[in-house]
């Protein structure tokens, strides 16, 4: 009995010395219960009540999920919304061209008038969330596979997700937690008028790029600005010149009072996915399979978009963004394999594992619930391993690598009404609008050259690195038939293919012929590929039933064994919040970094001669006359600063919010030396980089020039 209780407290205490207070992206409903006494004690002035409530307006509501994939926070009573700039990347390129070149230039609105839509660009507000688990839970009793598990937990979604009237732009969506021990329900009001306002040039808004991407110290004023827009009568409505500026429950004051090391420092946002209760097993597959082929992927991927956009401005405008997210998790994966290496997460996760395993066995009642948990997960692992390599040459290469396979399939929806045993007209009708609008859309940014070269190296890549028995047959014939170098095939593809061509693909959604479509070279290819991953999907499928299982009873597992312990759930694009303060970091032996940048960081890093790292003359003026208006400190201009908070991707643009809950920064990005954070918190490295709202006012007052804006934020000096 000693022997069980030692090596539960020492499991306990591998757990604490990497979960400090300042790991957690908490459940804003739970803030009052687990977290607020310990927010107090980091300097908090708010009630938990005026973080998250839902009778009353709370810093939630000023809070938008911004788009598909990240946050942004309303800083006006006529919902205008801050940013980053990479968020809003997608929206300023969309818009740009030749002539006007707002990713070179900026744009600034400088009444309402000149605000532009944004087709399909969202504000998702939160209006409340809901504990399903015992809901959930009591109707999985019995069940005994993963798919009966799916099957129930599928029809119950469905049945409360539909209990949530549609009207005034509300959905609800159910999402598990913990490995699918816990369900929350999350109502969302959706607001379809975004409009741009305001972005700077790249050379601010990017500045870096690539080169600084992830790392510390950074000069980056990452931020755009947009609005949200409503009908005349308050509800949600697609874009209308008669619609009105959006008018919150709630929005935030913006603080130019500065701040300084120690300070609270809380985060709202939507971050993306974090797997921290990840196991050893999967731990190794990231470092020796996933992680190194998604980096040499995308490595060639960017060689051949740099190739042409260096070429040509027009397709430097087309590939921006399509480069620009590619760039991102390249980089991304390159340092969470050297920092999963670097602080041995994997030996930590095996330690932690033969803890567990310990604790499992140790009574009858443990064995029987949790036993086998590890050794599903072990067994799981050993049978997904050997279909990982073609899973990533699929995705990144073939799903992800040229456009023109992906845009092909976008007809295979069509194709099955046509050949349905009654074909429905007015479906064929809604479907073919839908794809020409698509067509519109697509062919806008596409570059065929650049596809081209695309293709053929992505197959080449697939063909020469995944096992031959996992390939496509068509693609093992093609592969022997050229020799392994794919350009002429392509060549071909493009000379006959109708989906290289807008005029072609608008004649037969005007008039389609299943037999054309069929025959497409692009088309036939796109299926060999698809339907061969469809059918080694279905072969992996014991396997992840398997690892599902295995999972969730280790999560269960681990916090049963510690009753006492407060445990965060892994981020899954829902609200959370985070909290710590403004602190420095030591990165490694005898480094220090400080918790601020400023303007003359910029200009020490600026050259000419490198787009990352431009300066626009403006810029430079404004420094050398040292015309800072109000927003300097003892003479400096702030750029950016550091948090010990816990973030991820997704949430990129969600507000630093300071004690009193004014906006004191844009979260944008996580630093090099704590990239493997979202398997393993690092709390002595990981720290939030966010671009200091100061520096976003200066810009905006003294750079653009767009008085309208800063006259329309309450200002807090």
């Amino acid at each position: 009995m000693k022997k069980i209780l030692f090596l539960t407290l020492t499991f306990s205490l591998i757990i604490n010395t990497i979960t400090k207070a300042d790991e957690g992206m908490w459940l804003p409903m739970f803030i009052s219960r687990l977290n607020y006494v310990d927010m107090q004690k980091e300097g908090l002035h708010l009630t938990a009540e005026e973080i998250y409530s839902i009778n009353n307006s709370s810093l939630k509501d000023a809070i938008i999920q911004f788009g598909n994939g990240c946050t942004g926070e309303i800083v006006s009573a006529e919902g205008l919304i801050f940013t980053n700039h990479h968020c809003g990347f997608g929206s300023i390129q969309s818009h740009s061209t030749t002539q006007h070149d707002y990713l070179t230039n900026g744009f600034w609105a400088m009444n309402k008038s000149e605000e532009m839509p944004n087709e399909g660009l969202t504000a998702r507000f939160l209006v409340r969330m809901e504990n399903l688990t015992e809901e959930f839970n009591g109707q999985l009793i019995g069940l005994k596979t993963e798919k009966e598990r799916a099957d129930r937990i599928a029809e119950l979604s469905k049945k409360y997700e539909g209990s949530i009237k549609k009207e005034n732009g509300y959905e609800a969506v159910i999402k598990s937690f913990f490995n699918g021990n816990e369900f929350y329900m999350f109502v969302y009001q959706v607001f379809r008028d975004v409009r741009l306002v305001g972005a700077p040039p790249t050379s601010i808004g990017k500045f870096g790029a690539d080169a600084d991407n992830w790392m510390w110290p950074r000069h980056t004023g990452d931020f755009s600005i947009f609005r949200v827009y409503m009908s005349p009568d308050g509800k949600p409505a697609s874009f209308s010149k008669d619609n009105v500026p959006f008018r919150p429950k709630h929005f935030l004051p913006v603080s130019a009072k500065g701040v300084k090391k120690g300070d609270f420092a809380m985060i709202m946002g939507y971050p993306g996915t974090t797997d921290r209760y990840l196991t050893s097993y999967g731990v190794q597959l990231a470092v020796d399979v996933k992680n190194p082929n998604i980096v040499k992927i995308r490595e060639e991927k960017l060689a051949i978009m740099r190739q042409f956009m260096n070429a040509d401005p027009a397709v430097r405008i087309q590939y921006a963004s399509k480069y620009a997210q590619t760039a991102n998790y390249w980089k991304y994966f390159i340092g969470q394999t050297k920092g999963l290496k670097r602080l041995k997460v994997y030996d930590k996760k095996k330690e932690q594992e033969n803890m567990f395993n310990s604790w499992a066995n140790a009574t009858d009642a443990n064995k029987a619930k949790y036993g086998t948990a590890l050794a599903d997960i072990a067994s799981a692992y050993q049978g997904l391993a050997k279909y990982e390599l073609q899973r990533w040459y699929f995705m990144e290469g073939i799903a992800r690598g040229a456009e023109i396979l992906g845009f092909s399939r976008n007809l295979s929806a069509l194709i099955k009404e046509l050949k349905a045993e009654k074909p429905d007209n007015d479906k064929i009708k809604k479907i073919t609008d839908v794809l020409k609008a698509a067509s519109e859309k697509f062919f806008k940014d596409y570059n065929v050259a650049t596809d081209k070269k695309l293709l053929s190296s992505m197959l080449a890549f697939y063909a020469s690195n995944v096992p031959a028995e996992q390939q496509p047959d068509m693609l093992i014939k093609l592969n022997s038939k050229y020799k392994g170098n794919f350009t002429e095939y392509v060549e071909k593809i493009f000379d006959k293919t109708i989906f290289a061509n807008q005029a072609k693909v608008n004649e037969i959604l005007a008039k389609p012929d299943v037999k054309k479509i069929e025959k497409d070279m692009a088309f036939v290819l796109m299926n060999a590929f698809f339907d061969n991953n469809i059918k080694l999907t279905d072969q992996t499928k014991q396997y992840n039933d398997i690892l599902e299982r295995g999972n969730r009873l280790f999560v269960a597992g681990i916090r049963e064994m510690q009753p006492d312990k407060k445990f965060a759930p892994n981020a899954n694009s829902t609200m959370r919040v985070t909290y710590g303060k403004v602190l420095d970091y030591y990165p490694a032996d005898a480094v220090h970094y400080d918790f601020k940048t400023t303007l003359d960081g910029v200009m020490d890093k600026e050259d000419p001669n490198n787009n990352d790292f431009i300066v626009p003359a403006k810029l430079k003026e404004l420094y050398k006359n040292k015309d800072y208006g109000d927003y300097a400190e003892n003479g400096k201009m702030p750029v950016a600063f550091l948090c010990n908070t816990d973030i991820t991707g997704g949430n990129s643009g969600s507000p630093v919010i300071n004690a009193d809950g004014e906006l004191i920064g844009l979260a944008f990005d996580g630093n090099w030396e704590a990239m493997s954070g979202d398997i393993a918190f690092e709390p002595n490295l990981q720290r939030t980089i966010s671009v200091d709202v100061r520096y976003v006012l200066f810009i905006i007052d003294k750079f653009a020039g767009a008085k309208n804006l800063i006259n329309e934020l309450q200002i807090k000096k």
